[in-house]
């Protein structure tokens, strides 16, 4: 699946692969033997265009990020800078380079096939379900629309990611609880860029990793305030970051692409005040790869799936209902219906921006 390359191997300094950039610390060709689309994958990772952990650039996608040990869960994890090329196309299968630089170098290279969704087994499954559903199998008591099913047809490289990261994860999508999306991603940024630490060189200029859980713990309640972060929010994340250690531990143990160890790690998750159903289901999707998991709780899902699959809104129960024929596979399921194109019809006043930092 792929080669490891060390300093002073002759591929690793090929002007060829490498251009300007300077030797890696590791790096890997994967040869998935499956279609890798490198940046529609790894783009549920950046929480806007200006995230400044996670960007999609001309050259690659660059993570920056302290890097847990697939192989030690007792293994601190290590700061790390990393650089995904993609294939030539995310439509046939085609090599990815991957490179990483700092303390936790060789750490993110073993993680990356995890990290690109390579061992989740579940798509193969997945595509001859839609098979059964084109050829009008028995059994089917709903299928897809044709424009969802086209999706996988288009997108063949699409992959679950699984950063194995769930701290970091929970922080990112705590703050998109119940607020809009500019302001979830103003105060992802202004989090970061407070109290984040540099990446290993050569990260592009402005990208940083998150900030430690420590320092997550320790910023004042005024603080929170001034970084139009709602209370509730700022609570849960003290909660979290006092949990981090014990987190992390059941976070690593857990493993990628396993529904069943996702769905257990989601019970444990629900233990810490300000952590729900949606929270968890976010944050899994990304660190664990879950396939099945589903947010609900949502502000738009539901009515999203409903609109989608019957033309109706629908509530949380109703979508759960539309995509149980899909366990096992929800995820896949809603993935491609948000791939398709297809928007809902909107009633209602949005929801608006509290700004707390006044009170």
């Amino acid at each position: 699946m792929s080669s490891l390359q060390r300093p002073g191997d002759p591929a690793g300094t090929s002007p060829t692969v490498l251009g300007a950039l300077p030797t890696p610390d590791a790096q890997a060709v994967l040869e998935p033997g499956v279609p890798v689309d490198v940046r529609l994958t790894l783009g549920v990772l950046q929480r806007g265009h200006a995230d400044p952990t996670v960007q999609s650039r001309p050259d690659g996608v660059w993570l920056c990020h302290r890097q847990p040990d697939p192989d030690d869960p007792t293994a601190p994890a290590l700061p790390v800078t990393v650089l995904v090329r993609p294939a030539p196309s995310p439509l046939v299968p085609g090599p990815v380079h991957v490179m990483a630089w700092g303390p936790g170098a060789d750490a993110a290279i073993r993680s990356a096939p995890a990290l690109l969704g390579l061992p989740d087994d579940g798509w193969p499954v997945f595509d001859d379900l839609l098979t059964s559903q084109r050829h009008g199998s028995a059994g089917w008591s709903r299928a897809l629309p044709s424009s969802v099913v086209r999706v996988r047809r288009t997108h063949p490289g699409l992959r679950l990611p699984a950063t194995g990261r769930l701290v970091d994860q929970l922080f990112t999508v705590v703050l998109e609880q119940k607020v809009t999306h500019d302001q979830a991603r103003a105060g992802w940024r202004w989090l970061v860029r407070t109290f984040g630490e540099p990446a290993p060189d050569p990260a592009p200029a402005g990208m940083l990793m998150a900030p430690r859980a420590e320092a997550v713990r320790l910023i004042p309640s005024w603080q929170w305030h001034a970084g139009w972060v709602q209370p509730g929010q700022s609570r849960a994340m003290v909660q979290v970051a006092a949990r981090a250690q014990t987190l992390d531990r059941h976070g690593r143990t857990a493993g990628s692409h396993r529904v069943d160890a996702a769905a257990e790690l989601g019970r444990v998750l629900q233990a810490v005040p300000g952590i729900g159903a949606w929270t968890v289901a976010e944050a899994l999707q990304r660190t664990h790869g879950s396939a099945d998991l589903v947010a609900v709780g949502d502000y738009h899902l539901a009515h999203h799936v409903g609109e989608a699959l019957t033309g109706r809104r629908t509530d949380d129960a109703g979508m759960l209902a539309l995509l149980r024929p899909w366990v096992g596979h929800r995820q896949r399921v809603v993935r491609l219906i948000g791939l398709s194109g297809f928007r809902p019809a909107r009633f209602g006043p949005r929801l608006t921006p509290a700004d707390h930092r006044g009170r």
